[in-house]
Protein backbone atom coordinates (compact mmCIF):
# COMPACT_ATOMS: atom_id res chain seq x y z
CA UNK A 1 0.00 0.00 0.00
CA UNK A 2 1.24 3.65 -0.50
CA UNK A 3 2.18 6.26 2.09
CA UNK A 4 -0.75 7.87 3.40
CA UNK A 5 -0.57 12.01 2.00
CA UNK A 6 -2.72 12.63 5.27
CA UNK A 7 -2.60 11.02 8.89
CA UNK A 8 -5.41 12.05 11.59
CA UNK A 9 -5.37 8.55 13.70
CA UNK A 10 -3.26 5.46 14.46
CA UNK A 11 -4.59 1.96 15.21
CA UNK A 12 -2.14 0.52 17.39
CA UNK A 13 -1.64 -3.54 17.97
CA UNK A 14 -0.57 -4.71 21.81
CA UNK A 15 1.30 -8.16 21.79
CA UNK A 16 4.56 -7.59 20.42
CA UNK A 17 3.92 -4.12 19.13
CA UNK A 18 3.86 -2.56 22.77
CA UNK A 19 4.13 -5.48 24.71
CA UNK A 20 7.18 -7.98 25.18
CA UNK A 21 4.66 -10.76 24.89
CA UNK A 22 4.81 -13.00 22.26
CA UNK A 23 7.09 -15.51 23.49
CA UNK A 24 5.07 -15.67 26.77
CA UNK A 25 1.67 -16.25 24.79
CA UNK A 26 3.14 -19.42 22.55
CA UNK A 27 4.82 -20.91 25.43
CA UNK A 28 1.40 -20.97 27.45
CA UNK A 29 -0.25 -22.45 24.63
CA UNK A 30 2.43 -25.28 24.39
CA UNK A 31 1.50 -25.79 28.46
CA UNK A 32 -2.25 -25.73 27.76
CA UNK A 33 -1.93 -28.02 24.80
CA UNK A 34 0.09 -30.39 26.45
CA UNK A 35 -2.27 -30.58 29.68
CA UNK A 36 -4.98 -31.20 27.37
CA UNK A 37 -3.27 -34.14 25.64
CA UNK A 38 -1.77 -32.66 21.99
CA UNK A 39 2.32 -31.78 21.87
CA UNK A 40 2.99 -29.23 19.75
CA UNK A 41 6.56 -27.84 19.04
CA UNK A 42 7.13 -23.46 20.33
CA UNK A 43 8.16 -23.29 17.11
CA UNK A 44 5.11 -24.01 15.24
CA UNK A 45 2.79 -22.51 17.66
CA UNK A 46 4.94 -19.00 17.90
CA UNK A 47 4.47 -18.80 13.85
CA UNK A 48 1.15 -18.11 14.36
CA UNK A 49 0.79 -15.53 17.54
CA UNK A 50 -0.74 -12.95 16.32
CA UNK A 51 -4.23 -14.57 16.01
CA UNK A 52 -6.80 -15.06 18.05
CA UNK A 53 -7.49 -18.39 19.42
CA UNK A 54 -10.64 -18.86 17.41
CA UNK A 55 -7.70 -19.22 14.20
CA UNK A 56 -4.90 -20.77 16.42
CA UNK A 57 -6.93 -23.67 18.13
CA UNK A 58 -8.52 -24.88 14.90
CA UNK A 59 -5.10 -24.37 13.23
CA UNK A 60 -2.65 -26.07 16.21
CA UNK A 61 -5.54 -29.08 16.76
CA UNK A 62 -8.49 -29.63 14.28
CA UNK A 63 -10.63 -28.45 17.26
CA UNK A 64 -13.70 -26.18 17.13
CA UNK A 65 -12.69 -22.92 19.22
CA UNK A 66 -16.26 -22.37 20.16
CA UNK A 67 -16.64 -26.67 20.94
CA UNK A 68 -16.61 -27.65 24.23
CA UNK A 69 -12.79 -29.23 24.15
CA UNK A 70 -11.43 -26.15 22.19
CA UNK A 71 -13.36 -23.77 25.14
CA UNK A 72 -11.50 -25.82 27.73
CA UNK A 73 -8.22 -25.57 26.19
CA UNK A 74 -8.87 -21.65 25.98
CA UNK A 75 -9.46 -21.37 29.40
CA UNK A 76 -6.63 -23.75 30.46
CA UNK A 77 -4.24 -21.14 28.30
CA UNK A 78 -5.87 -17.96 30.06
CA UNK A 79 -5.13 -19.89 33.45
CA UNK A 80 -1.79 -20.55 32.73
CA UNK A 81 -0.54 -16.84 31.28
CA UNK A 82 -2.72 -14.63 33.82
CA UNK A 83 -0.78 -16.85 36.96
CA UNK A 84 2.79 -17.96 35.31
CA UNK A 85 3.67 -14.89 32.24
CA UNK A 86 1.58 -11.96 32.38
CA UNK A 87 3.46 -10.52 35.98
CA UNK A 88 6.55 -10.49 34.11
CA UNK A 89 5.85 -8.96 30.66
CA UNK A 90 7.94 -5.95 30.12
CA UNK A 91 7.32 -3.00 27.22
CA UNK A 92 8.75 -2.92 24.24
CA UNK A 93 11.77 -0.20 23.89
CA UNK A 94 10.23 3.10 23.75
CA UNK A 95 6.39 1.60 23.47
CA UNK A 96 5.32 4.23 26.21
CA UNK A 97 7.40 7.11 24.32
CA UNK A 98 5.95 6.10 20.99
CA UNK A 99 2.28 6.67 22.55
CA UNK A 100 3.55 10.12 24.18
CA UNK A 101 4.45 11.16 20.67
CA UNK A 102 1.69 10.11 19.27
CA UNK A 103 -0.66 12.45 21.57
CA UNK A 104 1.84 15.62 21.09
CA UNK A 105 1.92 15.29 17.76
CA UNK A 106 -1.87 15.39 17.56
CA UNK A 107 -2.60 11.88 16.14
CA UNK A 108 -5.58 9.86 17.94
CA UNK A 109 -5.04 6.18 18.88
CA UNK A 110 -6.50 3.40 19.23
CA UNK A 111 -5.68 -0.33 19.64
CA UNK A 112 -7.38 -3.23 18.07
CA UNK A 113 -5.82 -6.34 19.35
CA UNK A 114 -6.95 -10.12 18.87
CA UNK A 115 -6.74 -10.50 22.85
CA UNK A 116 -9.82 -10.84 24.51
CA UNK A 117 -11.30 -8.07 26.33
CA UNK A 118 -10.10 -9.05 30.55
CA UNK A 119 -6.52 -9.88 29.11
CA UNK A 120 -5.76 -6.72 27.09
CA UNK A 121 -6.66 -4.62 29.58
CA UNK A 122 -3.77 -6.21 31.88
CA UNK A 123 -1.45 -6.16 29.15
CA UNK A 124 -1.94 -2.78 27.45
CA UNK A 125 -1.27 -1.80 31.30
CA UNK A 126 2.20 -2.59 31.11
CA UNK A 127 2.37 -0.27 28.05
CA UNK A 128 1.31 2.63 31.01
CA UNK A 129 -1.48 4.32 28.05
CA UNK A 130 -3.72 6.15 30.52
CA UNK A 131 -5.14 9.37 29.24
CA UNK A 132 -3.13 8.24 25.97
CA UNK A 133 -4.99 5.89 24.01
CA UNK A 134 -9.12 6.44 22.73
CA UNK A 135 -10.09 3.03 23.09
CA UNK A 136 -8.96 -0.57 23.26
CA UNK A 137 -10.98 -3.13 20.79
CA UNK A 138 -10.62 -6.58 21.70
CA UNK A 139 -11.54 -9.45 20.24
CA UNK A 140 -15.25 -9.66 22.33
CA UNK A 141 -16.05 -6.40 20.44
CA UNK A 142 -14.58 -6.87 17.19
CA UNK A 143 -15.84 -10.73 16.39
CA UNK A 144 -13.19 -12.33 14.48
CA UNK A 145 -9.64 -12.51 14.82
CA UNK A 146 -6.51 -11.37 12.72
CA UNK A 147 -5.92 -11.50 9.97
CA UNK A 148 -9.61 -11.05 9.47
CA UNK A 149 -10.40 -7.25 9.35
CA UNK A 150 -12.99 -6.80 11.92
CA UNK A 151 -10.80 -5.23 14.67
CA UNK A 152 -9.93 -2.88 12.16
CA UNK A 153 -13.07 -1.40 11.19
CA UNK A 154 -13.76 -1.45 14.62
CA UNK A 155 -11.13 0.98 15.29
CA UNK A 156 -11.57 2.85 12.27
CA UNK A 157 -15.34 3.00 13.75
CA UNK A 158 -14.32 4.48 16.65
CA UNK A 159 -11.99 6.98 15.16
CA UNK A 160 -14.14 8.56 12.86
CA UNK A 161 -11.57 8.88 9.85
CA UNK A 162 -11.37 6.83 6.58
CA UNK A 163 -9.17 4.18 6.12
CA UNK A 164 -6.49 6.28 3.89
CA UNK A 165 -5.70 8.92 7.13
CA UNK A 166 -5.23 5.81 9.62
CA UNK A 167 -1.67 4.08 10.12
CA UNK A 168 -1.82 0.94 11.54
CA UNK A 169 1.60 -0.30 14.06
CA UNK A 170 2.01 -3.43 14.23
CA UNK A 171 4.46 -6.30 14.33
CA UNK A 172 3.17 -9.53 12.53
CA UNK A 173 2.01 -10.58 9.13
CA UNK A 174 -1.46 -10.80 10.64
CA UNK A 175 -1.50 -7.18 11.53
CA UNK A 176 -0.71 -6.05 8.27
CA UNK A 177 -2.73 -8.59 6.46
CA UNK A 178 -6.18 -7.40 8.45
CA UNK A 179 -5.05 -3.83 7.86
CA UNK A 180 -4.76 -3.94 4.49
CA UNK A 181 -8.28 -5.45 3.73
CA UNK A 182 -9.42 -2.67 5.68
CA UNK A 183 -7.61 -0.61 3.35
CA UNK A 184 -4.97 0.65 6.04
CA UNK A 185 -1.18 0.84 5.71
CA UNK A 186 0.97 -0.84 8.19
CA UNK A 187 4.23 0.10 9.79
CA UNK A 188 5.53 -2.86 11.48
CA UNK A 189 8.29 -3.53 14.24
CA UNK A 190 10.29 -6.47 14.07
CA UNK A 191 10.57 -6.58 18.07
CA UNK A 192 7.40 -9.02 17.60
CA UNK A 193 9.71 -11.31 16.56
CA UNK A 194 9.08 -11.52 12.30
CA UNK A 195 11.88 -10.82 10.10
CA UNK A 196 11.83 -7.81 7.92
CA UNK A 197 10.82 -10.46 4.63
CA UNK A 198 7.64 -11.82 6.57
CA UNK A 199 6.86 -7.84 6.80
CA UNK A 200 7.36 -6.88 3.53
CA UNK A 201 4.42 -5.44 2.34
CA UNK A 202 4.30 -2.78 5.13
CA UNK A 203 4.99 0.96 3.80
CA UNK A 204 7.82 0.81 6.75
CA UNK A 205 9.62 -1.30 9.11
CA UNK A 206 11.19 -0.37 11.91
CA UNK A 207 13.12 -2.45 15.12
CA UNK A 208 11.05 -1.31 17.82
CA UNK A 209 8.57 1.44 18.69
CA UNK A 210 11.68 3.53 20.03
CA UNK A 211 13.29 3.16 16.38
CA UNK A 212 10.44 4.50 15.48
CA UNK A 213 10.34 7.65 17.65
CA UNK A 214 13.90 8.68 16.84
CA UNK A 215 12.77 8.58 13.14
CA UNK A 216 9.16 9.68 14.17
CA UNK A 217 9.44 13.32 10.93
CA UNK A 218 10.90 11.22 8.29
CA UNK A 219 8.14 8.08 9.19
CA UNK A 220 4.82 7.65 7.39
CA UNK A 221 3.32 9.17 10.82
CA UNK A 222 4.58 12.84 9.44
CA UNK A 223 2.69 12.42 5.79
CA UNK A 224 4.13 14.35 2.95
CA UNK A 225 2.35 15.82 0.05
CA UNK A 226 1.30 13.60 -2.69
CA UNK A 227 4.05 14.16 -5.65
Amino acid sequence: MNRPTLVGGVILDVDGTLVNSNDAHARAWVRALEQTGTRVPFERVRRLIGMGGDKLIPALTGLDADGVAGKRLAERRRAIFAADYLPLLDEQPGAHSLLLMLKERGLRAVVSSSAEEGELGEILRVARPEGLIEHAVSKDEAGRSKPDEDGIHAALRHLGLPAGEVVMIGDTPYDIEAASRAGVATIALRCGGWSAQDLADAIAVYDDPQDLVNDFDASPLVARPAA
